[in-house]
């Protein structure tokens, strides 16, 4: 436990920490987000600086990405499990620091519009891949679908992350003095389907007064 809370205190130094926390330590990071209904751990960015921090050999690139894809589609397993046992509480669960309502409505509306996708869709937009899969469970989405869904957007989700960071520094020599740079791309476009999902809604509304 202890060494848990040293990993969440190094999260501003991602670099730093997929270093010293090694396999266990992004494995566990990528289970806790996905699974215990964590919404505020940087999986996307993590999975970027471990896919740099392997081109130096310090991890195996393919090794951390086989753990990764477990952890992933474990986690959601459990979410969805946890929606589908109990997703009635959640909805009127009180906000908490870790916890917000308007994280899992926002879930929620994503799910109502896009559908099974969704367990795909939101596993590269924070927060709404921490809660599609309670959304799911919630609404008792057929689990064998579930399943397909939750398996490739877990696989597309931590490899596209991983390889990105690990092919990106030998395709542009010098990128890794600008990793903070690349992460906030990533992040970016990890928001912009919500960002355009809110815009669209907008509209919308305006639309029909």
């Amino acid at each position: 436990m202890d060494t848990l809370f040293e990993l969440f205190h190094q999260l501003r130094d991602l670099n730093g920490l997929v270093t010293t926390a090694g396999y266990a330590g992004v494995t566990a990071i990528i289970f806790i987000e996905t699974g215990l209904l964590f919404p505020f751990l940087p999986g996307d960015s993590l999975l970027v600086t471990a896919g740099l921090v392997a081109v130096t050999g310090t991890l195996n690139v393919w090794t951390l990405g086989v753990l990764c894809s477990i952890a992933a589609i474990v986690g959601d397993q459990i979410a969805y499990a946890i929606g589908r046992r109990s997703g009635a509480a959640l909805f009127s669960r009180p906000d908490s620091r870790w916890f917000k309502q308007e994280h899992l409505r926002a879930a929620q509306a994503f799910y109502e519009r896009h559908g099974g996708k969704t367990i795909i869709l939101a596993r590269f937009m924070p927060f709404a891949r921490t809660f599609a899969p309670v959304v799911a469970g919630a609404a008792r989405m057929h689990y064998p679908m579930f399943v397909f869904y939750n398996v490739i957007g877990g696989l597309l989700w931590i490899w596209s992350m991983l390889l990105t960071g690990y092919y990106v520094v030998r395709l542009i020599p010098g990128l890794e003095a600008h990793v903070e740079k690349l992460i906030i791309g990533i992040i970016f476009a990890s928001i912009l389907p919500g960002i355009i999902g809110w815009i669209r809604s907008r509209g919308q509304g305006t639309g029909t007064r």
